[in-house]
């Protein structure tokens, strides 16, 4: 298939309030579409969200938002234009030819020679998602099991009718709200930890908070879990510089009793502390460390239990190589947010759907957070193709999946009119 046009645009989307990670805030978030139109005349248009914070704390501080923001767009756009005038077989085999580039582009413009793999990947997720479109259109592909190669359906074959939508209970959002929150039903939730600081200060800062989370939300109940109880799932996005910091923080679960109850630490250490994982007593989950697939064997040869997905932010195409790696090792995965927009919380729900649960849990696990943090989402949820499916929704703190949702494959296939009049 050859690619004979491109373009790309994108929209600012003001966030409720600032939302806290990484020891940092952001303020608003950029939607980016990517377009590609063939030698047939067929186009696909990808969308993605640009996290810059998330992808590179580094260059978030080096920059304005904005300019950071505006750094990763023209990281895009530098991909739309390796691609003009290429033929490509496949999508997977698209990016792995581009983004080795792309990444080497964008050390230059920000003048890094350390940037983060993720960035680049975070840059092209529209492209790539643009690549997708336009390759199911070539092979009359309207399903997602269809798209997915062969190699890595082994990975993908699980069928979730109920999947637990997660909500992402940063620094600053009220203990009265998370409280809120279990009373609606939602039953898995992703705590902020790592709060900004130096090591001690976060550290006291972290106890505090989930002795105050326990106290008002430790004793509920729940049908989703073996145990009866609300799961933890932490993140502290790499906040923590070693193990014995952890365990304190760890102690301090114990001495409240919310240790048993922890599911997922997520992300705890420095990409570059490489140290053993398996001995802290809890499942430690891999997200921003594990780029590639390469780098998701690495953390699992060190004992991470599990890898957060996020084909929102690393791109379809490296998210099922790392899934086929994870698969073969043994290693359960489910789908990370990254503040999208509602289109793609589908993709990610795609393949949240189809992964095998995490033990001790009977549900699939997709985080979304969109919710509760974009200013307009109600206007977002309109640019959607079926934003009144009941699959769109979360109930009493699932999404259930049907029938309908998987022959509709949550509508990625389906063209977004708001998105098709961007290149009119």
């Amino acid at each position: 298939m050859k690619v004979l046009e491109t373009n790309s645009n994108f929209e600012r989307e003001p966030l409720v309030r600032p939302f806290g990670f990484k020891g940092g805030y952001m303020h608003e978030s950029w939607q980016t579409a990517a377009y590609l139109q063939n030698d047939s005349g067929e186009h696909g248009i990808g969308l993605g969200t640009q996290s810059v914070l998330w992808s590179d704390a580094a260059v978030f501080t080096q920059y304005s938002e904005s300019g950071g923001n505006a750094l990763m767009y023209a990281m895009l756009e530098h991909g739309l234009q390796l691609v003009k005038n290429q033929t490509f077989d496949s999508p997977t085999s698209l990016l792995d030819e581009i983004w080795p580039k792309v990444l080497q582009y964008g050390k230059t413009i920000t003048n890094n020679s350390r940037l983060r793999e993720t960035f680049a990947l975070n840059a092209l997720v529209a492209l790539d998602n643009a690549a997708w479109l336009l390759y199911a259109k070539e092979k009359g592909i309207s399903n997602f099991d269809d798209l997915i190669p062969e190699k890595y359906k082994p990975a993908l074959s699980h069928r979730h009718h109920k999947i637990a939508s997660i909500p992402l209970m940063s620094y600053n959002i009220p203990i009265e709200e998370i409280k809120r929150a279990v009373e609606d039903g939602y039953f898995f939730m992703k705590i902020k930890i790592g709060s900004p600081g130096d090591a001690q200060q976060m550290l006291e800062w972290d106890k505090a908070r989930i002795e105050a989370i326990h106290k008002a939300i430790g004793g509920a109940e729940t049908p989703y879990t073996k145990n009866g109880k609300l799961p933890y799932y932490f993140d502290a996005n790499g906040r923590y510089p070693d193990k014995e910091t952890l365990r304190r923080f760890l102690d301090h679960c114990k001495k409240i009793g919310a240790f048993e109850q922890i599911a997922i630490v997520e992300e705890p250490f420095p990409e570059e502390y490489e140290e053993n994982v398996d001995d802290l007593g809890v499942r430690i989950a891999a997200d921003e460390s594990a780029h590639t697939d390469k780098d998701a064997l690495k953390r699992i040869q060190m004992g991470y239990g599990a890898i957060a997905l996020k084909a929102i932010a690393k791109t379809l195409s490296m998210t099922l190589k790392i899934a086929k790696t994870a698969h073969e090792n043994d290693v359960p995965c489910f789908c990370a947010d990254l503040t999208v927009n509602p289109i793609l919380v589908e993709w990610n729900k795609n393949v949240a759907a189809r992964l095998a649960p995490i033990p001790g849990l009977e549900t699939g696990l997709l985080e979304t957070n969109g919710h509760q943090n974009y200013r307009n989402w109600k206007t977002m949820r309109s640019y959607h193709p079926f934003p009144q499916a009941k699959w769109t929704k979360t109930r009493k703190g699932v999404f259930e999946l049907d029938a309908d949702y998987y022959e509709k494959s949550g509508g990625i296939f389906r063209a977004s009119t708001h998105y098709e009049k961007m290149f009119e």
